[in-house]
């Protein structure tokens, strides 16, 4: 388990994330179209997977908006923002923020939350993810982790960016 906090207050994941150097979990996420896309459905590109609690929230639409203008300058990546909310909404979303479709996916049906141990298992925004940040090579290997220590505020994107140009 990990503690973070949500308005100053401690709730914990159910487990932790992925350890640099080890393989990515494999996972399932829906679409806005309710098709089913796997990690290997991006290739051989880098990726970040931005892990959010919900799109509906400053902080989440902030995050996804400012990766997706920084993996814009970095033709060999490719952003994955993950939240629990339904892919109907997402879509809404992605409309209203000018977001890329093709990079924001749900998690309302996977075991994904679990499997990258990022699934709030106390305090009000219990079922959903935390606010948390992984990067995989071209092999999706680990090679980047930021599991932000308060769901209220941005993650640290030179770090992620950083990390994605090594």
């Amino acid at each position: 388990m990990t503690t973070v906090n949500f308005k100053g207050q401690p709730v914990k994941t159910i487990g932790k994330l992925p350890e640099v150097g080890s393989k990515a979990p494999d996972f399932t996420l829906v679409a806005q179209d309710l098709s089913e896309i796997n990690l290997g459905s991006f290739g051989s590109k880098k990726k970040i997977i931005n892990i959010v609690p919900s799109l509906d929230t400053g902080v989440c639409a902030t995050s996804a908006k400012k990766f997706q203008e920084a993996v814009r300058r970095e033709p060999d990546a490719v952003l994955i923002s993950v939240s629990m909310d339904l892919p109907f909404a997402q879509s809404r979303f992605c409309k209203s923020e000018s977001v890329d479709q093709k990079q924001v996916l749900s998690c309302f049906r996977s075991t994904f939350p679990k499997d990258y141990g990022v699934q709030l298992i106390e305090g009000p925004l219990k079922g959903l993810c935390s606010r948390a940040v992984v990067v995989l090579d071209h092999d999706n290997k680990v090679i980047y982790v930021q599991q932000v220590p308060e769901i209220t505020q941005e993650p640290d994107y030179d770090s992620v960016m950083k990390s994605i140009t090594k």
